[in-house]
Order: C-alpha cells, then structure tokens, then sequence
C-alpha cells in the first residue's frame, strides 16, 4: 500500500508558470450516458465488416517495430481523396497534436495570435504555453464573424497566426470563403483555418487558397465525420515549403501504424462515411425546425455536425437533461454564449427522445 505522499510543493518553483495557471482538460458531465450528444461525435459507429478489415490488416503488422516516422502512405492517399499534392499534407495524432505543432513552429516569447471569440479553448491554452500574446475579437449578437475588425486588428496589429474555426466551435457559423480569402489576402498572418466540420459544411473548403497563397494552414479531422474519434486521425494541408518547416517541430511516430491502415480503409469505403453525413444532415433540417416549435427556447443556423440553442435556465437544464441519461455541452463559460447548451447531433432515435424531453422541461 502507498504511504501518503509529501506535500512540501517546492517542485512548483520547477513548473512552467504558464503551466501553473492551467487547467487539465475535462468534459463538465463526464464521458458515459444512453445518449451523448456532449463532444460533437458521429452518432454512428463504423460497421463491422469494416472494422475487421482493418483489424486483419493491422494483424499482419510487426507490432514490435516501429511505424514510419511520418505515415506516408496515409498522407498519400489523404491527398489523393482531397486531389492535392502530397507535399502539402501533414499528418498527426488527432488535429490537437497538430494544433500543439503549429504553434510550437510558429510561436516564440513575444509573437502574437490573433483569435476570433467565443472559439475552440485549445488554441488559447497552447498560446498561453508558448507565452504568445493572445488577440481576441468578439463575435457579433448572433455569434457570426466580425471579418472587417479581424482584418483592422491584424493589420494593426501584425499577429503571427490567426486562428479561423469554420464551422466554428462552439458558435456552429462558418466564415464564407470570400471573407477568409480577404484575411489571408490583406494581412501578412500565416491563417489557420480549422475545418474539423467541413464535411457538414455549406461554404467551400479554404483548400482552394493553399495554390495562391502560401500564409494559409487548412487542418481536417477524421474524429467527425469519419467516425475515427477513438483513433486519432488529424491532417494538416498547406504550401509545401510550409509544410517543411511545420514538420521540423512534429513529434516522430506519433501516429500509430493501427491509425494509418484505418484510414486508407475508411478512404476506400467512403460511401459507408457519406451515408452517416447524409444522415446527419437531415437530422439538421429536421431537428432545426423542431427546436424553433419550441416555446422559450432559440436556435442558431447551424453549419456543423452540431446546435446552439439559447434559454433562460441553462445550467439548470444542463443537470435535467443529465438526470435523464442525455448529455449535451454546457457552453455558459464563453463569451457572449452565457445562456447557451452546445448539443450535437444524434441518431434519429436519440434526437427525438432530446425533442420529447426538452418539449416536457419547458412547457
């Protein structure tokens, strides 16, 4: 049995400060209900004809060697699916690693990024770790971009990286096309335009931009769409020359071999991904107008795989929904979204049990 630990706490003085102000990451309401519409996930899972061809191909590897440093021919055939060179793709652990990599290559004491708000937390803390100055422009009243004032500030303010989440989390709006190209155009920041919902999306891909303009980062996950949460599969696309030096600062093996045969897979069936989007879609359409039936509660037009909806006792139908067994994201911790639930999209099973509770708690 362990005896009981020290609490002398000089170590800290040893702990990066910008660390010691941090919090780990959590899930407010855990990881576990019948339904868990709380982490923007695909409701349906792989099939499994699918996963035992993936699993059969992955028991032919020699698990006590290493993979390659960089998986190649995942990004190969990445780039195939997305009709870009592969030069210009990196792949990584899951966007996240990614993101860490980004700022790791792009951050130094005294650089600066520039980041619309409310937005995905991660980006924040890594600024934060790398001690970057942070930037933040607010959303207008109905939680679109401000794309005129984050162009005034960048050119004001010279910030090395803009961060761009289309569709955005956790507001669900997307930032047309046109308006990420008069960012990329008119500052002389490298863009990071975060498309981790593209697939749900009605607004064309910034991967138009990377043959025009070499300051533009396009980062995917298959965590959503693709159903490969649990595997951690994330791509980032940009100007070859730019993708050399992003790959100095990334961590060697950091995508398994396991990960890498599940994508050429998955890629070879993409038929079974479209169809759970199909699905997804219409589930959008059709829980959108529900929801506006739904006295003392609004709903924001959703670009994602996801909704915001906004009520006067959030909080209070956070834990009611969770008393139920149904988890959604409480979002009351960001700016401008005080009164705001995150719920993502489930199976049509799930989101009528979602509409038939919600229906019973405000009527």
């Amino acid at each position: 049995m362990l005896k009981a630990f020290q609490t002398d706490d000089a170590f800290l003085e040893n702990i990066n400060p910008a660390v010691r102000d941090l919090s780990p990451y959590s899930v407010e309401g855990g990881q576990t209900a019948s339904i868990k519409l709380n982490q923007n996930e695909n409701p349906f899972d792989l099939p499994a004809w699918l996963k035992l061809e993936i699993l059969n191909e992955f028991y032919k590897e020699h698990w006590n060697r290493y993979p390659d440093v960089f998986p190649t021919e995942a990004i190969t055939r990445y780039a195939k699916f997305l009709n870009v060179p592969k030069e210009c793709v990196m792949m990584g652990n899951g966007s996240n690693e990614l993101i860490y990599t980004i700022f790791m290559a792009t951050f130094r004491k005294g650089a600066s990024v520039l980041i619309p708000a409310p937005t995905f937390s991660l980006y924040e803390k890594v600024a934060a770790l790398v001690q970057a100055d942070i930037l933040k422009i607010g959303m207008t009243d109905d939680l679109k971009f401000r794309v005129s004032d984050i162009i005034e500030e960048a050119q004001r303010s010279r910030p090395n990286v803009i961060i761009l989440s289309t569709a955005n989390n956790p507001t669900s709006q997307s930032m047309p096309l046109e308006d990420i190209e008069r960012i990329v155009a008119e500052t002389r920041s490298l863009v990071l335009v975060d498309e981790a919902y593209h697939e749900f999306s009605k607004q064309r891909s910034a991967l138009d931009l990377i043959e025009n303009y070499s300051n533009v980062m396009v980062l995917r996950t298959m965590s959503k769409a693709f159903s490969m949460a649990g595997l951690r599969v994330g791509f980032v696309v940009a100007n070859p020359a730019l993708i050399q030096e992003l790959m100095k600062p990334k961590i060697p093996f950091a995508s398994s071999r396991l990960a890498e045969i599940a994508v050429m897979k998955i890629l070879e069936n993409y038929h079974v991904v479209k169809g759970s989007i199909e699905t997804i879609l219409r589930e959008r359409e059709r829980l959108t107008s529900a929801l506006r039936e739904i006295p003392k509660l609004k709903v924001y037009e959703s670009d994602a795989n996801f909704f915001v909806v906004q009520l006067e006792q959030p909080k209070e139908m956070f834990e009611a929904l969770k008393a139920r067994d149904i988890l959604v994201r409480s979002v009351t911790g960001y700016p401008q979204m005080e009164k705001c639930l995150r719920v993502a999209i489930g199976t049509p099973d799930e989101n009528n049990k979602l509409l038939s509770e919600l229906k019973r708690l405000l009527s």
